[in-house]
C-alpha cells in the first residue's frame, strides 16, 4: 500500500486520518507518517479499510431496505 491508495481507502471509507488513527487508539503522527521515509503501513490496513468500507455499503443497504419495508 502507499500513500496514495491509503488516501484513497480512507476517503471512500468517509474516515480522516485522526478518526482512523482514534479507531485504533494509535497515535495521529504515526498514522500520518506510514509511507513516508521508509515507513511501511501495517500489514492489515488494507485490508481492514476494504472491510470497513464494504461493511459500510452493507450497513446502508440494510437501512434503505429497512425503510422501504417501514413505507409499506
Amino acid at each position: 500500500m502507499d500513500r496514495d491508495s491509503f488516501n484513497q481507502k480512507l476517503n471512500d471509507a468517509k474516515l480522516s486520518r485522526k478518526e482512523f488513527a482514534a479507531l485504533f487508539g494509535l497515535n495521529y503522527q504515526s498514522v500520518n507518517g506510514w509511507g513516508s521515509n521508509d515507513r511501511e503501513f501495517p500489514y492489515w490496513v488494507e485490508s481492514w479499510l476494504d472491510l470497513y468500507i464494504e461493511n459500510e455499503k452493507y450497513k446502508r443497504l440494510k437501512s434503505v431496505i429497512k425503510d422501504i419495508q417501514l413505507e409499506d
